[in-house]
């Protein structure tokens, strides 16, 4: 139907005015003539919506026919009509390409609402947590008891955990809980059964080489050792190069106890790391151990505790980590430098941060400083006989005890290696 604008409608109804008043004048009666010919016009509008109305109401097929402003009327509603189905149409097509996709991740896929109960998941998650038609609309914690799981998804999440699957201990699942519209949660399952097995068996082989390197490195380290000791019995051609051998079989002894450390700490999932460790005597013997190691070079070492406050944790893994730190920083800072042992409390956290004025380290390698064997500079770790593997072991040590490492340095101006534990890791203070 022909589109007409406003003022044709208006001038169609002064002109009905106008011929309905004549027609009136003619007959003697103009306002009955203009009364009969609204109401006609007041009918035909109700008969109008009444059919709009029914339309509207079974939308099907094309809609009624009218003429003037009520038949374009009808024509819009129809066309956008059709164009709303279409939309629709095309949003069912779009969702039900996108729950196929979701079906087809190998991984599992759990929405949860944001009162904790289960609103869809896809095959995957259905395969590896057991979940039945019926679960929709429980809490996921109803039906995953495990007590870590439970602590990790009243916190809202964070980094990945692993557990095993519900009614399957061989079967090991990795779970990350991430929030969208800012209050609805969704939930990834992966299964690492077959990572695991084949984690398990690459720290079996290290386990296993490192223990077979241990006795032949002692015997030869020992038979050094004593020749060493009765230097002047051995011509002295060979001092300087049983002097190197034997540094290098203590060198590679230290690589071995790394390894094995490293070794126990990949298989120790132990959640019980509740000792009380005190901190004031672990740091006394942290800086006398540090001024041994610094002997001629003299570095000025401190020692500040600020929390007053002991650490919850395993102590020999704590001291193993604190440790590195604080020999790192007397291998790596010139003689008569400064270093600084600070234990404190900030905010929601404990910090043990170890600082210095050293060489530095420049910002492109430390991403990259707790990888196994990583080196920033070859020669240098050589030089101070490190094995590449103690950043490593403070970043497992600290991933046991739910902390984390900050990395703070700059070329020539120092490094902070700052050990982050949350509160809920602190025991008694140490100077009630």
């Amino acid at each position: 139907m022909q589109n007409y604008p406003l003022w044709y409608y208006y001038r169609l109804l002064i002109g009905s005015i106008i011929v309905l008043a004549v027609v009136g004048a003619l007959l003697g009666h103009v306002w009955l003539v203009l009364s009969l010919g609204l109401t006609f016009f007041v009918a035909w509008s109700i008969k109008q919506q009444h059919s709009l109305l029914k339309w509207l109401r079974n939308p099907t097929g094309a809609p009624p026919s009218a003429d003037g402003l009520w038949g374009q009327l009808f024509d819009e509603l129809y066309n956008r009509q059709r164009a709303h189905s279409a939309e629709i149409f095309r949003l069912r097509a779009l969702l039900q390409r996108v729950r196929a996709s979701a079906e087809a991740i190998p991984d599992g896929v759990i929405m949860v609402q944001n009162d904790g109960s289960i609103e869809w998941w896809n095959a995957s998650a259905e395969k590896m947590l057991g979940l039945k038609p019926d679960d929709r609309g429980s809490a996921l914690t109803n039906l995953i008891r495990d007590p870590k799981f439970v602590r990790y998804f009243k916190r809202g999440g964070g980094d990945s955990i692993k557990l095993s699957a519900p009614g399957r201990e061989h079967v090991r699942l990795q779970m990350t809980l991430v929030t969208y519209n800012q209050t609805e949660r969704l939930l990834m399952v992966r299964d690492i059964t077959r990572l695991l097995q084949l984690e398990q068996m690459r720290q079996d082989f290290v386990a296993n080489a490192s223990h077979e390197l241990r006795t032949p490195l002692t015997v030869l380290r020992g038979y050094l050792e004593t020749i060493l000791d009765q230097q002047e019995r051995v011509p002295s051609f060979l001092h300087r190069p049983l002097k190197q051998m034997f540094g290098q079989s203590k060198r590679m002894g230290n690589l071995v106890e790394d390894l094995l450390l490293l070794t126990r700490l990949d298989a120790d999932e132990t959640d019980m790391l509740s000792s009380e460790v005190f901190v004031d005597n672990l740091m006394d013997q942290l800086v006398s151990d540090a001024q041994a190691l610094s002997g001629e070079k003299q570095h000025r070492i401190t020692f500040i505790n600020e929390a007053k406050i002991n650490l919850l944790g395993n102590p020999n893994e704590l001291r193993s980590a604190f440790s590195n730190l604080v020999f790192n920083a007397v291998h790596y800072t010139p003689a008569n430098g400064e270093i600084t042992i600070r234990w404190q409390q900030e905010g929601g956290r404990l910090i043990f941060s170890v600082s210095d004025n050293g060489i530095g380290i420049d910002p492109a390698h430390i991403p990259r400083l707790t990888e196994r064997f990583y080196r920033v500079d070859i020669s240098r770790s050589s030089a101070t006989g490190g094995t590449g593997l103690g950043l490593a072991i403070v970043k497992h040590v600290l991933q046991h005890h739910d902390a984390h490492l900050d990395v703070h340095s700059k070329p020539g101006q120092g490094s902070t290696f700052a050990c982050v534990f949350p509160l809920a890791r602190a025991a008694t203070p140490s100077n009630p």
